[in-house]
This record gives structure tokens, sequence and C-alpha cells, in this order.
């Protein structure tokens, strides 16, 4: 979403939230004329060819090459070398793009015989290597900011200088000779697997995210959300939630997200006096659900398919229950939150908007529905994931006509497609970028280094080493977006829960799942940073209280790497497994959420003491991880300690008179 802002916000907080998505992800140019032009030319030539190779056969490496060389020609006409060059294409621009181009006509042209000399590689490959990473970080630098770029550096010198450094960190060392080529050349190292995902798949899912945002489905989500809650001020909450739910599958942006539902939300969650950080808070939480949700999910999700060998039909499957545990614990805090307000001396419902009927705006357009439809349709049919993102693209431009407002004819279509390959720019960087460290740490052994290193640290204990993990993936978030998280720590950090006897999937969705976490983690803190903006709010404070409406759903990913039964939730039944055991973790897990909601809130029936708030914390956890319980206190069927504890919280809070009591 680098540059752009959804519409719907006035002014003044549009210009903030730019500013802000641009202090993360790089200023970007706003050319007219001949440059304005040639950007869009390149930008529909990039998407073009993208889609041309989903239908057709395009060589692996050729298709690779030409990726990142449409990456880097877009990354330095898009975006400026600094702020104060903006809007003002430089000289220095002018070599940087030729550079790319040169780059790119080498690497495609070179063949067979470019790859049959990797282990003595010709003096012009390497200078041509050298120049690769160079143009690399850099539009990485202008397109994400400087952190990668950074932490790249910091790999290479490792791999340069690691035979330096103690045990055990040494490793032997290599040379430029050696290096460089695996980073330049191969499949292992800016062409690996990341940007392999990025060229085959994000792009096409970007360019239809794109689609759909042209045909004014954003807006119509919204929209159709505040229908389905009545119009009422007093179900704001709910109405963030639900359009969240719907607005996240296809966006997959937690920013896009918490801005288009922000600027109608606010209004009315000021009304029944939500608290400026409060309303940010549980919008960035809202947001954040769009990385996690189905169909579209971040870019990390369709990492994960190609990292595990598995169709992205799988991945989604594994992230249906997560989601809506997610989506029910933001349910939990909302109805809570609302509760609360109603309890308020003085409170009185304000009168309901004038919103359209949901069965009128369900007919006005119920097309919005369909393509997000298709695609999970088409996979389940036995269509790739390439192929049925490409129908539904065909579906949702057809459809787009049933309204004359948003139908996308051809000069409209143009500049749709042409957005989409900009909006991928930055992600296509990240994954180049991100392929410099896999390719150091798979040339030196460090992955599988630093999971002996982590099991070592926590003993043996798989619950140590997956709290270590989390605070790895959590730390390596702060820096960098979460896509580059993902995959730096799925080479890193989830060897460790897999050799622990973690299943290869759960590991992975734990590493995913703990990577989104830093999208409300400063500095990186977009989402919260946004909602703040709109609400006027502190960015900190704000992001505090998007962790307050996240964090109970964020101690899920724990039940299915710590719990064997665990699993059940990610719908991936062992043999002695069955539907049953998936009803019961789900049912456990719901009741473990709700728990850890009313303690987060600190209100249930009646606002809760401190001890009150220890009781529902430590009924939460046995009910989410009675497989620990079990294990370290030896304490039988601790589950069933769960569901009895929370019955006599019930009867308690039931039996209490009023809400006299005043929380701790």
């Amino acid at each position: 979403m680098s540059g752009s802002v959804p519409g719907g916000v006035d002014a003044d907080t549009a210009r903030r939230i730019e500013r802000l998505i641009e202090s993360e992800e790089g200023v970007q140019n706003r050319f007219r004329g001949v440059l304005g032009l040639a950007a869009v030319g390149i930008a529909l030539a990039m998407s073009l060819f993208h889609l041309y190779a989903a239908w057709s056969i395009v060589p692996t490496t050729t298709l690779r090459f030409a990726h990142v060389g449409f990456t880097l020609v877009l990354g330095f006409l898009l975006f400026p070398a600094m702020r104060r060059f903006r809007d003002r294409f430089m000289p220095w621009d002018w070599a940087l793009v030729a550079a790319a181009v040169y780059v790119t006509w080498y690497l495609i042209a070179g063949g067979d015989d470019l790859q049959d000399r990797i282990i003595f590689p010709e003096p012009m490959d390497l200078a041509v290597g050298w120049l690769l990473i160079a143009l690399v970080l850099e539009a990485t630098r202008r397109a994400t900011g400087p952190i990668m770029p950074v932490v790249a550096i910091a790999f290479m010198l490792y791999a340069f200088y690691g035979n330096h450094l103690p045990a055990p960190w040494t490793h032997r060392g290599y040379d430029a000779e050696r290096l460089i080529p695996h980073l330049s050349v191969t499949l292992e190292g800016i062409f690996g697997t990341a940007v392999d995902v990025s060229a085959t798949l994000i792009i096409l899912f970007t360019i239809y995210g794109a689609i759909l945002s042209a045909t004014g489905a954003g807006r119509y989500f919204v929209d159709f959300s505040f229908a389905a809650t009545g119009g009422k001020a007093t179900s704001a909450g709910r109405t963030v939630v639900l359009s969240a739910f719907l607005l996240g599958g296809p966006s997959g942006s937690g920013v896009a997200t918490t801005v288009t539902i922000g600027s109608v939300a606010w209004p009315m969650m000021r009304q029944v006096r939500y608290s400026p950080h409060d309303a940010g808070g549980l919008l960035a939480a809202g947001g954040l659900g769009a990385i996690i949700s189905p169909p579209i999910m971040g870019a990390a999700a369709f990492l994960i398919a190609e990292y595990l060998k598995i169709s992205y039909l799988e991945v989604l499957v594994m992230a249906i229950v997560p989601t809506c545990l997610y989506y029910a614990s933001l349910l939990f805090m909302v109805e809570l939150d609302q509760r609360r307000i109603r309890s308020r001396p003085g409170f009185v419902e304000p009168p309901p908007l004038p919103v359209e009927g949901l069965g009128a705006m369900f007919r006005r357009g119920w097309y919005h529905f369909t393509s997000l439809i298709a695609i999970v349709v088409f996979m389940v049919m036995g269509y790739s994931a390439t192929m049925s993102v490409l129908y539904a693209m065909l579906l949702a431009i057809a459809l787009s006509f049933l309204s004359r407002e948003h139908a996308l004819w051809p000069g409209r279509l143009v500049r749709t497609l042409a957005a989409g390959a900009e909006q991928a720019v930055g992600i296509a960087a990240t994954c180049a970028c991100a392929g410099i460290i896999v390719g150091c740490i798979t040339l030196t052994g460090l992955g599988l280094r630093f999971s002996d290193i982590a099991i070592q640290a926590a003993g043996g204990s798989l619950v140590v080493t997956a709290i270590y993990t989390a605070l790895i993936v959590w730390i390596v978030g702060l820096a960098v977006p979460v896509t580059a998280s993902y995959i730096i720590c799925a080479v890193v950090a989830a060897p460790a829960l897999i050799k622990l006897g973690v299943p290869d999937y759960a590991a992975h969705m734990f590493v995913f799942y703990y990577a989104v976490l830093s999208e409300v983690s400063p500095p990186t803190a977009l989402s919260p940073f946004a909602a703040a903006a709109i609400t006027n709010a502190g960015p900190y404070r704000t992001t505090l209280m998007a962790w307050k409406y996240t964090l109970p759903a964020f101690a899920l990913p724990f039940v299915f790497v710590t719990d064997p039964e665990g699993v059940a939730l990610l719908l991936n039944l062992r043999g002695d497994m069955g539907w049953g055991d998936v009803a019961w973790q789900i049912l456990l897990a719901t009741l473990g959420l709700a728990a850890l909601a009313c303690a987060a809130q600190g209100f249930a029936r009646h606002p809760l003491r401190a001890w009150e708030r220890g009781w529902l914390v430590l009924t939460g956890l046995l009910l989410l991880f009675a497989a620990l319980f079990e294990a370290a206190f030896a304490l039988p069927a601790p589950h069933w300690w769960g569901v009895a504890s929370a019955m006599l919280f019930l009867l308690w809070q039931f039996g209490r008179r009023g809400a006299a009591a005043t929380p701790g």
C-alpha cells in the first residue's frame, strides 16, 4: 500500500497517515506528463507479463530474473533516493534504472552458460553480481526503509568473516567468488523461494486486490457491516469486527483495512464515548485480522505453502479456525466494551444512524462476494492458486459492469493493473532482499546451528523453546515487515521446534502468527499509528490498547505447538483424531479466550477486582494449555478443572448484586 491512503478520511488526517506510511515504507513519487506515463506503462507491462506467465509457461529463471528486473526499475522510478528529491527524477535515478535494465538483460541472456559457471565465475559475472546486490539493497531501502538492507549487509559480513567468530557461531568463511554467485545467480539467494512466490502468487493477488478496490468492494463491505448491525452507535464495536472480517479477506493489508474502517467507524465510536486510545486499539486489532484472514491473507501465507510444499488451499484450511477464534476473541472484547459503556451512569442510547436496510444493501452489491468465493471454489475444484486468482480476476472485471460507477472500462482497467504492480514493488523488493539473508543462512548453515543453540539454551524443553522462538520472531518483527520476519525466522527459528517433534506445518504457522504480531509492535506498528492518526490519540498508548485487544488471541499459537491435541485447531488431523476432537479443542479454546478477554478488559457481568482477574487468567490458561499443566504439575484432566473454574466464576458473577465492586 506504499504511498497511498484509502479514501474516506479528511485531508489533514490523510496527510498524517501518508507521512506515517512513508516513514516506514518510503516516499513515493507522483509524476505527471511523460514520466507519469512511463511509470504507468512499465507497471502495466509488469502486470501483463505476470498475467501471461500465469496463463502460459515461462522458464523459472526468466520469470524470476524479469520479476526482480521490473521491481528494480519501478523501485527507482517510483521511490526517490530521499524525501527532498520527491517528484524529481534525478540523474542518478536514470543511472540506476539503466543499471537495473543491464543486469536483468545480462542474467536472462546468460542462460544456461551463466548457471554452469557458478563455481568458476568470470570477472564480469562477479561485477554484475555485486551490482545486482547493491541495486536490490538500494531499491529495498527506498521502498521499505533502511533496516532490511542493514540486516542483509550484516548477514553478508557474517558469511564473509564468520570464520573469525568463536564457537558455536563460527563457520569456514566464504570469499566473493563463492558467495556472490550463490546470492546473485543461483535459485538459493536473491532469486530463491521468496522471489519465486512473489513472482508467481503474491503479485497476482496484489493485482486482484487492486481490481477489488477499483470495483468499490472495500467500501461496500464496510457499509454492509453497518447495515448488518442495524446502524446503532452502541454496535460500533461489532461493526468494526464484522467489517474487518469482511474487508480483511480481500484486502490482505492491515493498514488499508484499519484506515478504511476507521474513517467510517470512528465518529460512531466517539458517539458512544469510546476513548480515542481504545477506539484506535480496536481499529488496529481489526486491521491486523486482514493479514491472517483467508482467502488472501498476508504475503507470508503464500510462502508457507512454498516452504512446506503444500497447496495454498491447505494453508487456507489451516488458517480457518485460528482466524475465526481471533475474531471471536475480538468480539468478546467488544461485547465487554459495550457492557461497560452501557453501565456508565447517565448513559443514553444514541438514535440509530440512517443506514440502508440489509436486504437492499445485499441486493445492491451481492456480486462483490462472488469473486472471493470463486477463488476458494476453483481451488477446491483442483485448480492451482495461480489459475484460481486469474479466473477470479476475470470474474471481478466482468461483474464490475453491474455498477455504472465502478465499471472497469479499458482506461480504468489499465490504471488498475498498473496500480496492482506498483503495490507489489515493496513486497517484491523485500522478498529479494530477504533472499540475500536466506542465501547467507543456508550457505553458512546458520539455521541448523541456531536451532541447536536454541534447544540447548532451553534445556531441551519444548515450552521454553517455543517461548524463545516467539520472542525471536517478535524481536525480528520489530525491525522488518511481516513478510521478511517470516522468511528469516522460517529458516532460523522454525527448525528448533521441528527438531523437538512439532509438526512442520504447526511450527511454520506458529512463526507466521508471531511475525504478524509485529504489525502492532513499534517501531513498525503501522496499523495502530494509522488508527491513532484517525482518532487523534497518542500512537504508543494506542499500540498498547491494540495489544490489549489482540494478546488473548496470540496465546492461541502456543496451543498447536505445545499440545499434541492442539494441531486439531489447524484442521490437520492425525490418524487417531477425528472431528469430535476438533470440536472439543475449538470449544476449549473459545472458553479460554473468553476468560482471558474478560481478564484483559477487567469486566465480565460486573467490573472485576484484581483477584477476580487473576482467577480468570488461571481459568483461561487451564482451558488453553491443559497439556502443559498436566506435564508440569501432574494435574489430572486440567481442562475439566478449567471448565469447573469457569462455571464457578459465572455463578459468582451472577450471585453478585449490582456493580458495586470496583475493578482492582
